[in-house]
């Protein structure tokens, strides 16, 4: 009997539907685009290359094929602009909404610009998607949502205080969305990620992420740098899961909507565990890296452990988690290597 996931892609497949996701040259945006191509989607693409890139597009026009490719066009412009987001939202039967500054220290660096683009984009988006009437309204929620609530695993419905501008951010997303559902019949499904890595994720710049930032230092022979101890645990999540849920919170029924979910594995990985587990997927790939990692202070704005609770998304959405922190690594792990060594 074919999974939840299998049906969903298999209907797709025979009866196409119009798609838009935002934030669509940056790491999951791209990989999400990827794979409604290759399932024969027409799709629609928003990004104004804050932190998404062309070569990314360029990959998975690659990727695909020129006749794939020839049914995504792209849109270069801002969620912040109204009239760009209603032009993006027009004929689509779903969207996917990526799109947002990411990154604790980067909020705790500039709350003005997170905000801007993280409610003002994202209310722009729910306003634009509403009056267009589209079929579905997915975005991406965050794990830092659950801010000091001690519990783990973290469940739905028990959040603490939030820790960074970003977490607050990604908390009136939710209550936005919530809004909606009351007051318009708008539904709309939040996906709470965890810590999400995998192939396309930049390793440049000073707000990339620990896998691709690591991953990119240990090719280059460089010092890995640990904030804290590296006993900080998270529920790291293959990007190819969080694609999967995304497809499958697009398309389920209406009594699952107006609902957040956790998208990760319900596992705990310390830093220090992560740091061996790249070492020796890079050595498979006859990248050799002895050096130990150098331990520095912790980061504000940091929770201490994540590990998410994932039975709503199981019962809910059908989701089940395709590949394991390991199984994510071994095939992220050849695509860094060839890009980056």
């Amino acid at each position: 009997m074919p999974t939840r996931y299998e049906q969903c892609q298999s209907d797709l497949q025979a009866h196409p539907k119009t798609w838009l996701i935002t934030g669509v040259a940056g790491f999951i945006g791209s990989n999400l685009l990827e794979t409604l191509l290759g399932l024969g989607q027409t799709v629609v693409g928003l990004d104004n290359f804050t932190t998404g890139h062309q070569h990314n597009l360029d990959e998975v026009r690659e990727n695909v094929g020129e006749g794939a490719w020839q049914r995504f066009s792209f849109i270069e412009g801002d969620i912040r602009d109204l009239d760009t987001c209603r032009l993006a939202v027009r004929g689509a039967d779903h969207v996917l909404h990526q799109a947002a500054l990411g990154s604790v220290p980067r909020s705790i660096a500039d709350p003005i610009a997170t905000n801007q683009a993280n409610i003002d984009g994202f209310l722009n988006m729910l306003v634009a998607a509403k009056d267009e009437g589209v079929g579905s309204f997915t975005y991406a929620a965050s794990s830092s949502t659950y801010g000091d609530h001690p519990d783990l695993p973290k469940v739905e419905d028990k959040i603490g205080n939030p820790l960074s501008p970003y977490a607050v951010t990604k908390y009136v997303n939710e209550l936005y969305a919530g809004v909606f559902a009351r007051t318009y019949g708008f539904k709309t499904i939040g996906l709470r990620y965890f810590n999400v890595f995998g192939p396309r994720q930049d390793p440049n710049g000073a707000y990339a992420a620990v896998i691709p930032k690591w991953t990119a230092a240990m090719i280059q022979g460089e010092t890995v740098h640990i904030n804290g101890d590296g006993e900080t645990s998270r529920d790291f999540c293959f990007v190819d899961n969080a694609v999967q849920a995304n497809l499958l919170a697009a398309t389920t029924e209406d009594e699952h909507k107006d609902e957040v979910y956790n998208v990760a594995c319900n596992a705990r990985t310390s830093l220090n565990e992560l740091f061996d587990s790249i070492a020796a997927e890079l050595a498979k790939e006859g990248v050799a890296y002895d050096k130990r990692p150098n331990y520095g202070d912790f980061r504000p704005g940091d929770v201490r452990h994540s590990q998410a609770d994932i039975g709503k998304a199981i019962s809910g959405l059908g989701y089940k988690p395709s590949h394991s922190v390991a199984e994510g690594l071994a095939v992220a792990m050849p695509w860094y290597r060839n890009r980056l060594r």
